[in-house]
């Protein structure tokens, strides 16, 4: 947007208490601040702010303001300064969604205070859609909202249409189909975390969830973490659904200082970011495989042994970043029973296998030209990463709208294989080394695959362009979003 046409505002940003959201919604608030010349608050409890505070002490946001929201984890049947789902056993992440809707009355005093001061209220809040509380409060206090999903526009749609619907439990059979979908598309049991797959509308997470999408559904738009070239078919049945606009302004990527710091999650990195580069420097190109599952996630005992054999038995190199199986502490110190006796002996002795402990330095990673496959939990900000850096994959999805991912990696874009799903799935090492031998061929699928997704890379960098009067989607996207809150009320 040309310097002449900024306007002064406020915005105040409200995401959902974990990294994985907390990220974007900074880079949504820088990007949003680069193109005008509005003041963003992003609003949350203590120990996130401190967080974002932290991550960001070096650099110039002098109009991205962080405002704590007074909080009480023990309140909540949370552990002592727990804010986030950080350190946080799978068993109380329910809790944490609860305990948001505490932060409603402090966030209305935020948005009263800043109108005062102001005389006017903010141009709108943007909230998270697992926070659709925020929708009421932006109401109340004069202003508008909008929903902003972390997510890709396929995964958020098929995530928010079966909390809605809950379509699984209405039918005996292991598929069915997923309103807001076309209806020869069928969805699996097995693509459902098992607290989804068990839901009835009365338990916790059944609670929370459809309450919170159906208030995110009245807010005045949404926007997106994605790309209109990459998920065309997502965005025009997430727009037909949500009957609002949905603005695509990705790929929103970690700002530069959080890429391969001990900021990114908030953990000590297991390698110095030099040795893993010097490691992979060694390695032809496209010959790495890299397995992460992302902060959240780890896989069970049994499965990381057939994961380990399998690996050995490919005869590929690769990066594992290896942390704690499913049931013990993800955080605490790794055990050489949970893998192949020697495996990690033989595989630095034969420099074929580098395994990284808590947390390795993702970005640097995929952009290097010997990685050739990444095999992932496919997070989005996972499979975002990936495909910017024009790396298929191969899904191993373990929670939220992942299994969603995987199935769009697959049918839609035709860069992803999937190798099982959740942490209960039993595989072997000969599962692995099949699905590793047909993603890695330099033939056939796996060939087929590395085209594509450099085509996909290419439109990821298009779309964030702008020369001249030439704007890439993403730049044309935020564009109007600005617009639109500069206009009237109602979008």
């Amino acid at each position: 947007m040309a310097e002449s046409t900024k306007k002064n505002g406020h915005i105040v940003m409200v995401p959902f208490m974990a990294h994985g959201h907390v990220i974007p919604f900074l880079a949504l608030a820088r990007l949003i601040q680069q193109r005008t010349n509005f003041t963003i608050t992003i609003a949350n409890t203590p120990l996130n702010i401190q967080y974002l505070r932290s991550s960001t002490s070096n650099t110039n946001d002098n109009h991205i303001h962080l405002a704590e929201l007074p909080f009480n984890s023990t309140q909540h049947g949370l552990p002592p300064n727990i804010e986030n789902t950080e350190k946080l056993p799978l068993s109380h992440i329910s809790k944490l969604f609860h305990s948001s809707l505490s932060l409603q009355a402090p966030l209305h005093s935020l948005i009263s205070q800043i109108t005062k001061q102001e005389g006017q209220p903010p141009l709108c809040t943007i909230s998270d859609l697992f926070l659709g509380w925020v929708n009421n409060v932006a109401k109340s206090c004069g202003t508008r909202n909008i929903t902003f999903t972390t997510c890709g526009a396929y995964g958020t749609l098929a995530y928010i249409s079966i909390w809605a619907n809950l379509p699984h439990r209405k039918t005996d059979s292991d598929e069915f189909y997923v309103p807001g979908f076309p209806q020869n598309y069928r969805f699996h049991i097995t693509q459902l975390h098992r607290y989804l797959r068990l839901a009835d509308g009365n338990d916790e997470w059944s609670k929370f969830f459809p309450p919170q999408i159906a208030y995110s559904m009245e807010s005045d738009g949404w926007i997106c973490n994605t790309v209109e070239e990459i998920e065309p078919l997502g965005l025009q049945l997430l727009r037909k659904y949500t009957e609002l606009p949905v603005w695509s302004v990705g790929p929103l990527l970690p700002p530069v200082e959080l890429q391969g710091s001990k900021h990114r999650v908030g953990k000590e990195l297991g390698i110095a970011t030099q040795a893993c580069i010097e490691w992979l420097d060694l390695k032809d190109e496209s010959s790495v495989l890299y397995v992460c599952f992302g902060s959240q996630n780890t896989i069970s005992e049994l499965q990381m042994m057939a994961l380990a054999e399998g690996l050995e038995e490919s005869g590929k190199s690769f990066i594992w970043v290896i942390r704690p199986p499913f049931g013990f502490d993800m955080n605490g110190e790794f055990r050489e029973e949970w893998l192949p006796r020697g495996f990690e002996e033989r595989m630095r002795d034969s420099k074929r296998g580098l395994l990284v402990h808590k947390w390795g330095p993702q970005l640097e990673i995929l952009s290097h030209r010997s990685t050739g496959v990444f095999l992932s939990h496919c997070g989005w900000n996972s499979v975002l990463e990936s495909l910017g850096n024009g790396v298929p994959l191969i899904g191993w999805p373990l929670a939220a709208e992942q299994a969603y991912n995987v199935k769009m990696l697959m049918e839609e874009l035709g860069v992803g294989v999937e190798l099982t799903r959740t942490v209960e799935s039993v595989i072997c090492g000969e599962d692995v080394k099949k699905v590793i031998e047909v993603a890695m061929d330099h033939e056939g699928k796996g060939k087929e695959m590395k085209e594509k997704v450099k085509e996909i890379a290419v439109h990821m960098r298009e779309a964030t362009t702008e020369k001249g009067e030439m704007k890439g989607s993403s730049v044309r996207a935020m564009d109007d979003f600005v617009r639109t809150i500069l206009s009237s009320k109602d979008p």
